[in-house]
């Protein structure tokens, strides 16, 4: 019989699960779970901070949808990378965060023991789907099914296990911890299906919201917008679900007020995986005066600030292809040409309302658009660039625009695009980020130097942070806090191992991101907002409007 330690069994475990990458940094407590991975299948990417080992993890399950898996000490490591655990919980990400703990022996007596956190699991357990502590090596190929039973059956949230450094040590037998079955998701009831089909075809103006919970139903969503002819409006998770320039498409763009007044006229609001969240619209409550179809897998959504008058708790692929294939909702569908006619009004009208800074962006936006491969995946940072791109930056698949707007978090750009570039290596990765943003995680360049990334990093240079600045000012505060100065973004960029230019022109922008695509490092992109370059005419409509 030959045994490995508990540390090492695990890190096998979870390749025989589909795991081949883990982010973190090795310490004392994890030094068992090291044994597993020097020889074998998973590839472990050092991070410079448990906070970007989470980010990273992050980044590589909201690209594939695949779980990311964050390994870390106790104590700091977990405090560290419990930010990202809580932009992975808003945002419904499978991440699973794989820690060690402190000595047995030291639990709950407050001694003082290394990265000791009087209660671990008590920490991270309001960010996470569950939080867990093997107190034996038995327990943790439990644990483990638990937690991708939680990725595949459930709403997919975060998961913390956390072993003992003793437990961690002692010996299992090679071989013996095996995969287990994974539940599948909850699917439609008939009666459901015959309920939502009625209420939809008794609709006048029906409109269909879509979110991160519905990315996997893109082609029944968009089977269902089309045999309506409804306009459709997602989140920000959900953006790409129905291609941004569908006709009958708003894209993400529920912070807008020319869209939230459309919200307000339906008599029907089919919300299919989104929490209808504060963070997409920015407003205390969105307009929606009709009735409300709401299609979640997770129960808590059928009744929370905006209860339904019918839930469905089941899969949102399933269930939409149910009531597709359930009804006729031909002779009821509004005239397609109207509602075109309506939508692209918005569309101008948004356009027109844009401040000159979005219609900076907008202009950086699509010229990336029209200069860059069309399969390339843009991982942005919280930033006034991206906030403009959820609405201005026509996407045509789910997954293909991060803007991680749950959470809200700054410095999350650059780690998750290092996640998404080492989950896909045949795409093209960008990242967008703010000069304040970048200077929370900037040392993660290096990481994707070491590890061969040709991502462009363009940083969109505006001075500080600009948009509490501008709120600020908007209500008579004084710039506090938000001003500070940058650094050489040039010289720190080469000196983490890239390459670095000041942007001149549009035309700039896009050869040196075509370029980084075929480099082993990042090059990073210094576009400044104050360019003369990026004015655009008011009188040209912009190429984002879909026509």
């Amino acid at each position: 019989m030959s045994m490995i330690t508990c540390g090492e069994a695990t890190m096998r475990l979870l390749a025989d699960y589909g795991v081949d990458t883990v982010f973190g940094i090795p310490g004392v407590h994890t030094l068992d779970f090291c044994r597993g991975l020097g020889e074998g299948p998973i590839h472990h990417v050092q991070a410079r901070n448990e906070q970007g080992a989470g980010f990273m993890a992050d980044g590589y399950a909201r690209t594939t949808g695949k779980p990311g898996v964050a390994l870390v000490i106790s104590g700091p490591g977990v405090t560290n990378a419990l930010t990202a655990v809580g932009q992975s919980y808003a945002d419904s990400i499978p991440v699973l965060l794989l820690s060690s703990e402190t000595d047995s022996s030291t639990h709950g007596k407050g001694w003082g023991a290394l990265h000791e956190i009087p209660d671990q699991r008590a920490v991270t357990d309001p960010l996470t789907a569950m939080s867990l502590r093997a107190n034996t090596p038995d327990d943790v190929p439990e644990f483990v099914a638990q937690a991708f039973g939680v990725f595949a059956g459930q709403r997919p949230r975060p998961v913390h296990i956390s072993v003992p450094v003793d437990v961690l040590a002692l010996p299992v037998e090679e071989g013996a911890w095996t995969v287990r079955a994974l539940p599948g998701r909850a699917q439609p009831h008939a009666h459901d299906v015959a309920a939502a089909v009625t209420m939809i075809a008794l609709a006048e103006r029906p409109l269909v919201m879509v979110g991160g919970g519905a990315v996997e139903a893109a082609e029944p969503i968009r089977s269902l917008v089309d045999a309506l002819n409804a306009p459709v409006v997602a989140s920000n998770s959900g953006k790409g679900i129905v291609p941004d320039d569908h006709p009958l498409s708003l894209t993400a763009s529920t912070v807008r007020p020319e869209v939230q007044r459309l919200i307000g006229k339906a008599d029907l609001v089919v919300a299919i995986g989104t929490e209808l969240a504060e963070t997409d619209s920015f407003v205390d409550e969105l307009p929606i005066n009709g009735e409300l179809l709401r299609i979640d897998i997770d129960p808590l959504k059928i009744n929370d600030h905006y209860p339904a008058d019918l839930g469905i708790v089941a899969d949102a692929s399933a269930t939409v292809a149910a009531i597709v294939s359930s009804g006729d909702f031909a002779s009821n569908a509004r005239n397609r040409g109207d509602v075109e006619a309506e939508l692209q009004g918005i569309r101008i009208e948004v356009e027109t309302n844009m401040t000159d800074s979005e219609r900076r962006h907008s202009r950086l936006l699509a010229a990336l658009l029209h200069g860059l491969p069309e399969n390339t995946v843009y991982m942005g940072d919280i930033c006034q660039l991206v906030y403009t791109g959820a609405y201005a930056f026509p996407v045509r698949e789910p997954r293909r625009w991060s803007y991680p707007a749950g959470f809200c978090t700054l410095g999350c750009g650059l780690p998750n695009a290092i996640g998404a570039a080492l989950a896909m290596p045949d795409t093209p990765i960008v990242c967008l980020v703010g000069d304040g943003g970048v200077m929370f995680t900037v040392q993660e360049l290096i990481v994707a130097a070491e590890e061969g990334l040709g991502i462009p990093v363009i940083i969109w240079d505006n001075n500080g942070l600009k948009q509490i600045q501008d709120d600020m000012l908007a209500r008579d505060v004084p710039l506090v806090g938000v001003t500070g100065r940058n650094p050489d973004f040039v010289g720190l960029s080469e000196a983490l191992g890239c390459d670095a230019v000041i942007a001149c022109s549009l035309d700039h922008v896009v050869a040196e991101a075509n370029a980084g695509f075929g480099k082993d490092h990042p090059t990073v992109i210094i576009v400044r907002e104050s360019e003369d370059w990026l004015v655009a005419d008011r009188t040209t409509p912009s190429e984002n409007v879909t026509t």
